[in-house]
């Protein structure tokens, strides 16, 4: 990806993170990306009739990233959504304890997909490009006294399905998939991305040569 010479090299762009989920933002960090943070500060429709999570998820991605093209000059945009499915049902961030109780308890002793839907939006071009990454879980059977203690944590405050994989709850487990991806957001996927990304750029760059 990197043996183009540095005359045919597009400039990279720096990408600006579309939201302010600290998750996300330690994982790029700690994935080694430079970047910076502009929430989008969109409030998220809800799915629409037979809207499937995964082009749920890839809607809302694409809606946060177009809401942060639209406010900078230049860029390289990463929108993400992340959505819970479990038989059919689709769930995001609770909006209160009740409503994370609602969700755990459905949840419970099931399979579900952490879906995240990432998009990338390059500003100076307005190429923009939206992909999803699913991982199969499966959540123990909490007992009632279980649930409500861990709602008491409030752990399960900002977070899709109403729990953090990356709090060791120890009742969550994955089956198949990206662990980044049910942090929030799926490495793997975001690298193949840029790649893609990055190839379109040198490709572009050296046509206009």
């Amino acid at each position: 990806m990197m043996s183009a010479s540095a005359s045919t090299q597009p400039a990279w762009p720096k990408i600006i993170l579309a939201s302010q989920s600290p998750r996300r933002k330690q994982l790029l960090a700690e994935a080694g990306y430079s970047f910076e943070v502009l929430a989008s500060g969109i409030k998220e429709p809800p799915p629409r009739p037979n809207e499937s999570p995964a082009a749920y998820a890839m809607r809302l991605a694409y809606l946060k990233a177009a809401a942060v093209a639209g406010r900078v000059s230049q860029g390289l945009v990463v929108g993400c959504d992340t959505v819970v499915e479990s038989e059919g049902a689709i769930f995001g961030t609770p909006v209160d304890r009740d409503d994370a109780r609602r969700i755990l308890t459905a949840l419970r002793g099931k399979l579900h997909r952490v879906i995240t839907g990432v998009c990338l939006w390059d500003v100076a071009t307005g190429r923009a490009t939206v992909r999803y990454a699913s991982t199969l879980l499966r959540m123990d059977h909490l007992s009632d006294a279980q649930l409500e203690e861990y709602l008491d944590s409030n752990e399960w405050q900002g977070k899709a399905g109403a729990f953090g994989y990356q709090d060791r709850l120890g009742w969550v487990h994955i089956v198949e998939g990206s662990e980044s991806n049910v942090v929030g957001l799926p490495l793997e996927l975001l690298a193949e991305m840029l790649c893609q990304m990055w190839k379109e750029l040198s490709d572009g760059n050296s046509a206009g040569q």
